[in-house]
């Protein structure tokens, strides 16, 4: 092989490494959802070509309102999937969708657009 060769192969991998860095391995804001007087925590995640904040920090065993705000027409983003909750849920274009759930134990949950490609994640911690 060349050096020419070589360095264009090099310069390849590194793009991927970082890609998959960006995707899968970069840290994220995570944010603690903010209770009203009811108690209800309540957090909107931006959706546009990702979550904004991709992770949310909230306590077990109260209510959870996270409102999803989508600003964008990507067939990617027009679907949340959240596992551990049953939740699967159609997201309108530039609309607001609120999901409410009680998560009752701690732990981090996942949630994904339909295709799998937009990732979060929910942070559930021990109630104090």
């Amino acid at each position: 092989m060349t050096p020419d060769v070589i360095a264009v192969l090099l310069a390849g991998a590194g793009i991927i490494a970082a890609i998959q860095w960006w995707f899968f391995l970069a840290g994220r804001k995570a944010r603690a959802a903010t209770s009203d007087a009811r108690g209800v925590q309540e957090v909107t995640i931006a959706v546009e070509g990702g979550y904004e904040p991709s992770t949310v920090r909230v306590r077990a065993g109260q209510p959870v309102r996270l409102v999803f705000d989508r600003r964008e027409r990507s067939s990617c983003s027009e679907e949340i999937v959240m596992p551990a909750f049953g939740v699967r849920r159609f997201l309108p274009a530039f609309e607001k969708t609120a999901i409410e759930l009680t998560p009752s134990e701690p732990g981090t949950f996942d949630f994904t657009c339909g295709m799998s490609m937009l990732r979060g994640r929910l942070v559930v911690e021990a109630a104090s």
